[in-house]
């Protein structure tokens, strides 16, 4: 996955937008101005962090070492980094960051969600 198919997919989703809150650097992925993942497209190995349940978060560490980290700077029981750029499968990256995008908008009040829900 390029820099530019993982900004892509990020921004598909409904209401995500990209800001830049900590540098000009770091791509941050928001739905109602919670994070669901963030990026330095620069970087080499491309890496994104993406929210994850405490327990999948362990299962897929152990599943994919080195390709799949605590997440750095952030909440390592809940944030994963991923390395999206050649070692695991595009369909896999695209799942965890729809689950991460999934999982931040479980965490969103009521009338928020419905609003996502609305066409």
């Amino acid at each position: 996955m390029t820099p530019g198919e993982l900004r892509a997919f990020c921004l598909s989703f409904d209401a995500a937008v990209e800001d830049f809150p900590f540098n000009p650097q770091t791509s941050v992925f928001k739905v109602c101005g919670k994070i669901f993942a963030l990026t330095d497209p620069a970087a080499r190995p491309l890496t994104v962090n993406l929210k994850c349940g405490p327990e999948d978060a362990l299962r897929l560490r152990a599943g994919h070492p080195g390709l799949i980290v605590p997440g750095r700077h952030m909440n390592k029981r809940h944030w994963n980094t991923v390395t999206v750029d050649g070692g695991l499968p595009d369909t896999l990256v695209r799942e965890l960051i729809e689950d991460s995008y999934d999982l931040v908008v479980a965490g969103l009040p009521r009338a928020e969600r419905l609003r996502l829900d609305r066409p």
